[in-house]
């Protein structure tokens, strides 16, 4: 039997009840320059809970009465032609669907063509980015016939980052568990949100070993006289030299790297703010060193430019800078000579939970393909051992060399 997604006509999902609605929300800088990127998740869940699409679509119009920005609509202002949300209370897009197959059979991501066009099927893609009278949410919900299902969702980046996202579907889960509010009091408008910050000027899926991982920090923490480091940082340093050594065709053409930083504590956001509050940290060498590098010595220089994030704003807060969030414009400008990497295993997704236990796999699976080498680190496959990684790092012509490079260093 060949596997088939059945979906049903998509509708809106309301507040469940009328809202009290505040002015229109203006865009901080944090949001600014992501209102045309769609961000797509796959939360795959194992276990079933009763009438599935009914329940998450009744506990998502609950949730919207407390998120009710997620339910307006993206507008310009008429005298400043700043983008605003309208919380006009229009809905989001919700559609329920059903699959012939397991969800096994999905649930390993199998990235041929015949296995991302059946995961397609599970999301709701935005082509083109978001226009001023779309949704700025779109859900799924698919059952399987084992009972299990999935929950894709596609946001407008502007609205709200991975951490935010996370936060309201952990909302939608305790209001389909039975809750009476969102444990969690949700904010989006924070005016003391440090405003200044500084710029930090064909898809793959990669398992980075365990065994690997554990003999780098080893290694780490003899150079370092005990030094920890984490497994982002050393499984971005092996992503970062294999991409340089498969790509590199000039020792001093720049190799960068850079990774999105949640900076909640550090710009002073409330409590419960759902919105984008994040930065992308630069590190900066030729490709001649990434790619000649000892490991070790690339994961101090990952861990390093961590360490400086407090500084940074520390010294914003003291000179009163003017400055903003990432702009994806500005990375674009950076093109192939720059690597991004996000981790999804630490923004919340893994929590969400609408009865049954949390999802068996998070990852931003989806056709948006952004116009520069992204990955993201995903929630472990349990059949799997050690860190997985999806996303587009290189151009078609240097996957086999790239996926060859990590082959060696995981032998």
């Amino acid at each position: 039997m060949s596997p088939s997604v059945r979906k049903s006509e998509p509708v809106l999902v309301r507040p469940l009840r009328p809202v009290s609605m505040s002015s229109d929300i203006k865009l901080s800088p944090f949001d600014r320059g992501l209102a045309k990127m769609s961000v797509p998740a796959l939360l795959m869940f194992e276990h079933p809970i009763q009438d599935v699409a009914n329940t998450i679509k009744r506990a998502l119009s609950q949730a919207l009465v407390d998120y009710y920005p997620i339910a307006g609509r993206m507008v310009a202002g008429t005298d400043d032609g700043e983008l605003y949300i309208r919380c006009s209370g229009d809905g989001v897009t919700f559609v329920s669907a059903s699959a012939n197959r397991a969800l096994k059979d999905f649930i390993s991501l199998d990235l041929s063509r015949a296995g991302r066009a059946l995961l397609d099927e599970l999301v709701i893609c935005q082509d083109g980015g978001f226009g001023p009278t779309d949704p700025l949410l779109l859900v799924q919900v698919t059952e399987f016939s084992c009972n299990g299902f999935t929950l894709g969702v596609t946001w407008n980046h502007a609205l709200a980052d991975g951490a935010g996202m996370a936060q309201f579907l952990q909302a939608v889960g305790e209001l389909a568990c039975g809750f009476s509010a969102p444990s969690i009091v949700p904010v989006r408008c924070d005016d003391s949100l440090l405003q200044n910050f500084p710029i930090s000027s064909a898809p793959l899926q990669i398992t980075i070993p365990s065994s690997l991982i554990n003999r780098i920090k080893v290694e780490f923490s003899k150079r370092f006289t005990g030094e920890p480091c984490t497994k982002f940082e050393v499984a971005s340093a092996v992503l970062w030299q294999c991409r340089t050594r498969a790509i590199i065709c000039n020792p001093e053409m720049p190799a960068l790297f850079s990774y999105a930083v949640n900076i909640r504590k550090h710009a002073g956001a409330k409590q419960g703010y759902y919105g984008n509050c994040l930065t992308g940290q630069l590190v900066m060498a030729t490709s001649g060193i990434v790619a000649g590098a000892d490991i070790v010595d690339l994961v101090k220089m990952i861990k390093q430019s961590k360490e400086k994030i407090a500084d940074q704003f520390k010294k914003i807060e003291d000179s009163n800078q003017q400055a903003v969030g990432p702009q994806m414009e500005q990375l674009a400008q950076l093109q192939y000579s720059i690597l991004i990497v996000s981790s999804w295993g630490n923004l919340g997704f893994d929590e969400v939970d609408f009865g049954s236990g949390g999802p068996g796999r998070v990852t931003p699976y989806g056709e948006y393909r952004p116009p520069f080498p992204l990955c993201a680190m995903c929630l472990p496959l349990k059949a799997k051992d050690g860190v997985n990684m999806l996303g587009a790092v290189v151009k078609e012509e240097h996957a086999g060399a790239f996926l060859g490079e990590i082959e060696r260093f995981t032998k």
